[in-house]
C-alpha cells in the first residue's frame, strides 16, 4: 500500500511539473528559444513583442489578484486541466500566423489561461505535496523539473525545426519556408499542451479537505497585507522575475552578439533551460539544508556579478569567457527563481491561505511581466548590437542588488515581534470563522 501511495505521489508530482511549464510554453518559451525566428515569422518588432508580453502581463496582475481565492476554494486538477486546454486553443489561433491585432488578444487571453485558473492552483498543489519538511524539494523539484520539461520540449522542437537552413534556399523562398517548419512547431506544441491537461486530469488528486470552506474574508486579507514578509517576497519576486525575463534575450544576445545563426541561437537557448532544470534541482536541496532565504542571497549576489561582467562588455571578444559568465548568470538567477515560493514556508503562514498569499505576491512581484519585456525590447531596438544587450543586463545588475538587500531584510523581519504577533492574529481570525 506504501509502495502505491509513493507512486501516486510520484505521479502527481510529476503531472504538476509537465503542466507548469507546458501551459507557458506558448507565451514564454517559444520566444525564448525562437526569438529571431518569432519575430520574423509574425514580422514584429523586439518593442511590438514586448508590448504583446505587457498586456498579457497586464492581465494577468488582475488574473493574480483574483486566482487566489480561487485556488482556495476550487479543486487544482479542474483548474489547472481547464487551463492546459484553454491554453492550447490559443495555440490552433498562433498556427494560422495572425496578424499583430489578434496577437495582441491571443497574449491577453494567455494572460487569463494561465494565471487566473492555474498558477495560485499549481503553487497551493505544489505546496501541499512537500507538506512541512520538503518546501526546498518540493519547488526545488517543481521548478527544475519545468526546466527539464522546457528543455526537453525545446529539444523536440529544435529537431522540428532543423529542416530550416536558410543557407541551402533562395533568398524570396526563406519567409515561406521558415513559416512552414514553425508551424510544425506550434502544432507540436499545442498537442502537447492538451495532453498536459489530460495527464493532470488523470493523476493530480481532487483534494477538497484543506479548501476553506467560504471565500476569504478581507478583513483576513488586511491582516495578510499588514506582515512585512509578505511584502519582502514580493519585492524579492520582482527582482528574481526580472533576472528570468532576461533570460528571453539569451538566443538574441548569441545571435547578434555571438554570430551564431537562427538554429544555433536556438540551440544556445535550449541549453539554458537544461541549465534551469539541474541548478533549481540543487537549489531545492540545499534550502531545505540551510534555509532558502540564504540560498537567495546567494543567487542575487552570483547574478549580479556575472550580469555586470556582461553589462561592462570587457569579454564580448572571448567566446568561452562569455558563455561561462552567462553560465554564472544562468545559476544565480534560475536559484532564485527556484525557491521564492518556498518563503511562504519560511514565514510560517497558514497552507489554507496560500492560494490567497500567492495571489497578493504575485500581483506586486510578477510586475515585470508588464514593464519589463517592452523596456527590454526598447533598449534593444534603439541600440543595435551589442550596446543594447549590455544596457539590458545592467538593467538585471541593479535589480539583483535589490533582491539582495529584500532578502536580507526578509531574513531580520521574519521572526521579529510584530511579525509573530500578527500571525498569530491571523490564526484566530480564522479560528473564529470556522
Amino acid at each position: 500500500m506504501k509502495i502505491n501511495t509513493n507512486n501516486k505521489r510520484i505521479a502527481t508530482l510529476i503531472a504538476l511539473i509537465i503542466a507548469g511549464e507546458t501551459v507557458f510554453f506558448f507565451p514564454f518559451v517559444l520566444a525564448r528559444i525562437f526569438r529571431p525566428t518569432l519575430l520574423a515569422v509574425y514580422d514584429i518588432s523586439n518593442t511590438e513583442l514586448g508590448s504583446y508580453f505587457s498586456v498579457y502581463g497586464v492581465v494577468a496582475m488582475l488574473s493574480y489578484f483574483f486566482g487566489g481565492p480561487l485556488a482556495d476554494k476550487f479543486s487544482a486538477r479542474y483548474l489547472i486541466s481547464w487551463a492546459l486546454f484553454l491554453t492550447a486553443i490559443g495555440g490552433f489561433v498562433l498556427w494560422v500566423v495572425p496578424i499583430k491585432s489578434t496577437l495582441f488578444l491571443l497574449y491577453a487571453f494567455w494572460g487569463l489561461t494561465t494565471i487566473l485558473l492555474f498558477w495560485a492552483a499549481l503553487i497551493r498543489a505544489t505546496r501541499e505535496w512537500g507538506n512541512i519538511s520538503m518546501q526546498g524539494r518540493a519547488f526545488g523539484w517543481l521548478d527544475g523539473g519545468r526546466g527539464a520539461v522546457a528543455a526537453i520540449l525545446g529539444t523536440l522542437t529544435l529537431f522540428v525545426f532543423s529542416d530550416f537552413n536558410p543557407d541551402n534556399l533562395h533568398f524570396a523562398n526563406i519567409q515561406d519556408e521558415r513559416i512552414r517548419v514553425f508551424k510544425n512547431v506550434i502544432l507540436f506544441t499545442t498537442m502537447f499542451t492538451l495532453f498536459s491537461g489530460v495527464l493532470v486530469w488523470w493523476f493530480v488528486p481532487n483534494n477538497k479537505e484543506t479548501r476553506l470552506t467560504e471565500r476569504v474574508q478581507l478583513s483576513q486579507m488586511f491582516v495578510l497585507l499588514k506582515l512585512p514578509s509578505v511584502w519582502l517576497i514580493s519585492v524579492i519576486i520582482i527582482c528574481a522575475y526580472v533576472g528570468y525575463k532576461i533570460t528571453d534575450d539569451f538566443s538574441l544576445y548569441a545571435n547578434q552578439v555571438l554570430g551564431f545563426n537562427e538554429f544555433k541561437s536556438a540551440v544556445f537557448g535550449t541549453a539554458s533551460l537544461w541549465m534551469r532544470a539541474v541548478i533549481a534541482i540543487l537549489a531545492g536541496y540545499l534550502a531545505d539544508k540551510v534555509s532558502a532565504s540564504k540560498i537567495l542571497s546567494l543567487g542575487f549576489v552570483i547574478t549580479f556579478l556575472g550580469a555586470l561582467l556582461v553589462a561592462s562588455g570587457l569579454i564580448e571578444t572571448a567566446l568561452v569567457f562569455v558563455i561561462i559568465n552567462l553560465a554564472f548568470v544562468m545559476i544565480g538567477v534560475y536559484g532564485v527563481r527556484a525557491l521564492y515560493f518556498t518563503l511562504i514556508q519560511e514565514a510560517n503562514l497558514p497552507i489554507y491561505y496560500t492560494g490567497t498569499v500567492v495571489g497578493i505576491v504575485s500581483v506586486l512581484g510578477f510586475t515585470p511581466d508588464v514593464f519589463m519585456s517592452p523596456w527590454m525590447g526598447y533598449l534593444l531596438d534603439i541600440n543595435p548590437g551589442a550596446i543594447g544587450h549590455r544596457y539590458v543586463f545592467f538593467v538585471l545588475a541593479m535589480f539583483t542588488l535589490f533582491g539582495f538587500f529584500a532578502s536580507k531584510l526578509f531574513i531580520r523581519h521574519n521572526k521579529s515581534k510584530f511579525n509573530l504577533s500578527v500571525l498569530n492574529k491571523l490564526s484566530s481570525i480564522n479560528n473564529s470563522s470556522k
